[in-house]
């Protein structure tokens, strides 16, 4: 299985950040896919964590593909309210009932393929 449809366009995904304090933080969030490699995700109702990512740019990902493969993904993120990504996010969320108001843009520098107990990436 390929890590990258299970955080393909829009799966549901797992993101943990950590406040300025070291509280954790998940949601479920809808993944917008890949371009240039990097993992979209739109913000939109995410207040805490979108704090958090302010003053830690780190995250964690969890991804479950089609039932049976459960992939855990970490790296580093930027965040966008204009250009090139935020008009990708603003594209594909077109029809949506809510709308981002800036997109949350995620280098993944690690996978590991939980059923395998394996790193992929």
């Amino acid at each position: 299985m390929d890590w990258k449809k299970a955080f393909g366009d829009r799966e549901e995904i797992i993101l943990a950040t950590c406040s300025k304090s070291g509280n954790p933080r998940i949601i479920a969030v809808i993944s917008l896919g890949f371009h240039k490699n990097k993992l979209l995700i739109g913000i939109c109702q995410m207040k805490k964590s979108f704090e958090n990512l302010k003053h830690n740019k780190n995250v964690s990902l969890a991804a479950l593909d089609k039932g049976k493969y459960y992939y855990a993904a970490s790296g580093k993120c930027e965040i966008y309210s204009s250009g090139e990504y935020f008009d990708i996010t603003m594209e594909k969320s077109k029809g949506d009932d809510i709308i981002p108001h800036h997109v949350l843009v995620v280098d993944i520098k690690e996978v590991f393929d939980l059923d395998n107990v394996k790193k992929v990436f």
